[in-house]
């Protein structure tokens, strides 16, 4: 299946999340943002869609990490860098701006699925599992001034994670928000305060 946004085209595997609503708002919040030749990292890239719209929409380097094996494979399909990983646990280097569209559903144990499927969506019982892990080392990715775009969905608690941001140090705000039939979208900004 092919997707098209923002003058960018990508295919898409079945094994990967395919990009909805939540990864489109990602993608205009970090345009907004990007104001030269930046360093990106994607986290849970998934299709790379997002990756693909800065890089086809700006002059930023962009790379892309996912824990999913077809994921990672899928977004240097669509031409862009991409390793497979766990968060960051295996990135080097620092970066002006990481982006992260987590899994952020809350999902109870008989929810979850045995395929790769379940690490986009998989939240941990109260959605924040993930994103917990990922600001615990995010600082250490980040460069000088630089800063975290991530989506958060009022399932998970926007205002538990901005408290968790700023309890690691982090200066917070709101860039982009959108409500759709059963929750709403946010994506905050956080930099090293």
């Amino acid at each position: 299946m092919n997707i098209t946004y923002r003058n960018t085209a990508v295919k898409t595997m079945p094994q990967v999340y395919e990009p909805s609503e939540d990864s489109f708002l990602l993608a205009d919040a970090a345009l907004s943002e990007i104001k030269g030749t930046e360093r990106v990292l994607e986290v849970g890239c998934g299709s790379g869609i997002v990756s693909a719209v800065i890089k086809a929409n700006t002059g930023a380097k962009v790379i892309g990490i996912d824990i999913n094996p077809y994921a990672a494979r899928c977004t240097k399909e669509n031409g862009i860098e991409a390793v497979r990983g766990d968060l960051l646990g295996c990135i080097k280097g620092r970066f002006d701006i990481i982006l992260f569209n987590p899994p952020y559903l809350p999902t109870a144990e008989e929810e979850r699925t045995r395929d790769w499927l379940n690490a986009a969506l998989d939240g941990g019982y109260d959605g924040k599992r993930t994103i917990y892990r990922f600001l615990e080392d995010a600082g250490n990715c980040l460069a000088r001034g630089g800063k975290i775009l991530m989506l958060v969905s009022s399932l998970t608690g926007i205002e538990e994670v901005k408290s968790r941001m700023r309890a690691l140090g982090y200066a917070v705000e709101e860039r982009r928000q959108e409500r759709f039939s059963f929750e709403i979208l946010t994506v905050i900004a956080a930099a090293k305060a």
